[in-house]
């Protein structure tokens, strides 16, 4: 993904020189690329190649903890999610089907997941004729999708703490289209409307170290929250209809933001 989403470093000095660069642009977080994913897979059945050695992945780790930074890494395979916490990194974005090694790497990095349904979704469960995705792709994409649900699974299971993302920018997910990630964490892990609500609020805002500013309603809290028409608590798709945003203490009322009602059309049966 360099030239997108990512710099490319082809040595640990060039990584270290990126993460100068990226120190001095006062950046919040640090983000591996350790494997690549669905899209630059060259063969079926080989999402999440690695892409980054592990003594690349451990310097960086090493001198991003030193400036006092958080590393994330995005992976899609075992072998990458070993090596990320093998050499160092806090959080594992994406993830893939664990086993008791990864388990115990976990909990002995104290590193955390983060889920991420939405973008996999299309790729392994819509019609490859809506989708355009090749037939390697939809393989491919089933994988990481199994791989990210099963990851979740078993983080719960094992007390290691889950947040939620959506790795917006993918195809078909936006910005304004989050909670459908609540949805989907709800039906395809299993757990409680309330504590999807719980992971994406609190657990997020203590997961990204602001946990004390924001995530809760509480006396000295920064004042952000929603209100909805409905409730969420019955149904989750209840936080698309919004009466109020509240950010920061200052308040938009009746926000709307814009709907593709092609991209509803095909995401909506995948909810419930």
């Amino acid at each position: 993904m360099a030239g997108s989403v990512a710099v490319a470093a082809h040595n640990n000095a060039e990584a270290l020189a990126q993460l100068k660069k990226a120190s001095e642009q006062k950046v919040d977080l640090v983000k591996l690329m350790i494997t690549g994913g669905v899209l630059d897979a060259t063969e079926k059945g080989t999402p999440g190649e690695m892409k980054m050695p592990p003594e690349m992945i451990k310097a960086v780790c090493d001198a991003a903890h030193k400036l006092g930074y958080t590393v994330a890494a995005h992976t899609e395979s075992l072998a990458g999610v070993k090596a990320a916490l093998e050499n160092g990194v806090d959080s594992i974005e994406h993830g893939a089907k664990m086993d008791e090694e990864t388990v115990r790497l976990y909990k002995e990095r104290g590193a955390f997941l983060c889920t991420t349904i939405s973008p996999a979704l299309p790729y392994a469960l819509f019609d490859t004729a809506v989708s355009g995705a090749s037939e390697k792709d939809q393989y491919n994409g089933k994988i990481v999708f199994d791989g990210v649900v099963e990851s979740a699974k078993t983080a719960l299971a094992n007390g290691i703490p889950v947040g939620l993302g959506n790795d917006v920018g993918c195809p078909y997910i936006t910005q304004y289209d989050f909670w459908r990630e609540l949805c989907y964490f709800h039906k395809y892990c299993g757990v409680s409307n309330r504590f999807a609500l719980y992971t994406a609020t609190l657990r997020n805002a203590q997961l990204a170290g602001i946990g004390d500013v924001t995530g809760s309603i509480a006396p000295g809290k920064s004042a952000d929250f929603i209100v909805t028409r409905k409730n969420p608590l019955e149904d989750l798709r209840a936080l698309q209809h919004l009466e109020l945003v509240v950010c920061r203490g200052r308040a938009v009322k009746k926000p709307s933001p814009k709907r593709r009602k092609e991209v509803d059309a095909l995401l909506d049966p995948y909810l419930v």
